[in-house]
């Protein structure tokens, strides 16, 4: 099995700043957000948490400029992220959307190259830096010694780390992650994850969505709850995940225990075939 490394190169120290103000979000016909404020913690692991189709991706989506918002405005160092060219964008925030879409007959480090798109300049083009960024990148998620294979020869869970790694290779101080342990199991989910702690511990501020309240409570400086739309709570793991929340958020009944391995909350979902 291919080992993810938890060695990890910081872009910059500088913190930068990123936030959603009042912001209505939404498709055609379908507004899924209103109303809603957002300010994205510097330096810290956020893991945005919700039933499904509560508006967890959507809002990721348009904290990463996919997806404008209709009303009210993202910020992006106190600018509106609208306002700047996509390479500026793209040099400060890195997004990796949910079950990104793969061109085709592409190799593994031809497709984690792009992520060095934002850093390439009319004069300066490819560079031993952008090698090297490339190299690491691979290196960090265990992908390494697959990177002359074609990409639509890996598995699902071998094709998201490199989407993963075409998104380090960006080297940006603001890491937006869509669900990214999708397609894994549960190794290479903890693999990502503590990659996603080690980037977190030498200053990048992170936001993921999570389906796995376990995972968020294990890893997450940070919780964000939605339900409908809207933020319902946020704060500390132990401040989040308590039976209370759950049942509003999610309608669970469920036990809270400290978890025996790291003292953080564990949600233990109540068996309701014994009441039944």
């Amino acid at each position: 099995m291919d080992n993810m490394s938890s060695s990890v190169s910081a872009p910059s120290s500088a913190l930068h700043s990123l936030a959603a103000t009042d912001v209505n979000i939404g498709y055609p016909g379908r507004p899924v957000i209103q109303g809603l404020s957002l300010e994205v913690l510097q330096g810290e692991f956020t893991v945005i948490v919700g039933p499904n189709a509560c508006g967890k991706s959507t809002l990721l989506r348009s904290l990463g400029r996919m997806l404008p918002p209709t009303a009210g405005q993202v910020l992006l160092d106190g600018k509106s992220i609208q306002s700047y060219p996509t390479k500026e964008v793209a040099r400060r925030v890195g997004l990796l959307p949910q079950s990104p879409t793969t061109p085709d007959a592409i190799t593994v480090a031809d497709l984690v190259s792009r992520g060095r798109y934002p850093h390439q300049k009319l004069l300066r083009q490819w560079s031993p830096a952008d090698a090297e960024a490339v190299d690491r990148s691979l290196r960090e998620v265990g992908m390494l010694e697959h990177s002359e294979r074609m990409v639509d020869e890996l598995s699902g869970g071998q094709r998201q780390r490199v989407w993963i790694a075409m998104t380090l290779a960006q080297e940006t101080p603001i890491v937006l992650l869509d669900e990214p342990t999708t397609f894994l199991d549960v190794m290479h989910q903890i693999d990502v994850l503590d990659l996603c702690s080690a980037l977190h511990e030498q200053g990048r501020t992170l936001v993921a969505v999570l389906h796995d309240l376990n995972m968020a409570a294990r890893y997450a400086s940070h919780i964000v709850m939605m339900n409908n739309g809207a933020i319902i709570a946020q704060g500390s793991a132990e401040q989040v995940i308590t039976p209370e929340l759950l049942a509003q958020g999610f309608g669970l009944d469920a036990l809270v225990l400290p978890d025996p391995e790291n003292g953080r909350p564990l949600v233990v979902p109540r068996d309701r075939r014994r009441s039944a």
